[in-house]
């Protein structure tokens, strides 16, 4: 037991760190190059905060333990719209642009619903996770699409950036992978070692773990008053969860998964449509609204134990 929570600790660390060490520098290339501020928060940085998701699902999957896999999916979908959103908006009220919610917000609400169906029959089959990595090179490119254009900076700038945020991106990259690597193998001896099943594992103590880095990146750009940037990164990693994440896993792993599942989606899509309420009625997400979202994060995992 003590070794498998050594294991996660450590794995979170390395995660938490390459990743968002691997945003910033992704951010920079993207702002080095002139692409706009929604196509950095919701395509570099809310699907760079998915990285780790990736990793350890794909792990995961390729290892046979499938039900890891979506649980961490799932359970970091529910996490992103409760204690990523909750936590942001309890340190300033959040404000979303309508023509934000309008487009990737229904994109994040479609994807969410294409999980769904995929998931709805405790099964995932190669051809289902082929269809939702297919839907995930269409998202990408229609938030390409929406995006504004941007301002694009010096030659001698963007070469200089682009040079140094490559080698630390690429660094923080291999720590990122090295922290999925360890967080699997510490989640498996955990449910060897407390007879717990992996669905819980993932469902929670992985994938509040791997929402880490878009609730610090959230938090921090809370404080610099870019609430933009953490609604398109809570849109954009929810999008790559449902869609390449889900979709990686089901081409390396298909198979069954638990019947629990189905809870753990309805509860998903609640505190989803709980968010969405809350910030299209006023195109703000304020602190009382943010308290109730913490509770239905609480509610989520008291429910799955």
């Amino acid at each position: 037991m003590i070794a498998a929570a050594l294991l996660i600790g450590a794995g979170l660390v390395l995660l938490t760190a390459g990743a968002d060490r691997m945003v910033l520098a992704a951010a920079r290339l993207s702002r080095a190059r002139g692409l706009s501020p929604v196509l950095v928060g919701a395509l570099v940085v809310g699907l760079g905060t998915s990285v780790p998701e990736l990793l350890v699902s794909a792990i995961a999957s390729v290892r046979g333990d499938l039900d890891l896999a979506i649980g961490n999916i799932v359970g970091s979908n529910a996490s992103n719209v409760t204690l990523v959103l909750g936590s942001a908006a309890l340190v300033a009220p959040l404000v979303a642009r309508s023509r934000v919610l309008a487009r990737e917000g229904v994109a994040m609400l479609a994807a969410l619903g294409a999980l769904t169906v995929v998931l709805w029959d405790l099964e995932v089959s190669r051809a289902e996770g082929a269809g939702l990595a297919a839907g995930m090179v269409v998202a990408a490119v229609l938030l390409v699409h929406w995006s504004d254009g941007a301002d694009a900076p010096e030659a001698s700038e963007a070469v200089t950036v682009g040079r140094r945020e490559a080698v630390v991106g690429g660094a923080a990259l291999l720590a990122t992978l090295a922290g999925a690597d360890v967080l699997v193998r510490g989640a498996e001896r955990l449910v060897e070692a407390a007879s717990l099943e992996s669905g819980f594992v993932g469902l929670v103590v992985v994938a509040v773990g791997t929402s880490l880095p878009e609730l610090a990146t959230s938090v921090a750009a809370t404080r610099r008053g870019e609430a933009g940037l953490v609604v398109g990164n809570v849109i954009g990693s929810n999008l790559f969860n449902s869609l390449a994440v889900a979709g990686v896993a089901g081409l390396f792993g298909p198979g069954p998964v638990d019947g629990e599942f189905r809870v753990a989606l309805l509860w998903m899509l609640a505190a989803v449509a709980a968010a969405a309420v809350f910030v299209a009625t006023g195109r703000r997400l304020v602190r009382r609204e943010a308290v109730v979202l913490l509770g239905l994060f609480a509610g989520f995992v008291v429910f799955v134990a």
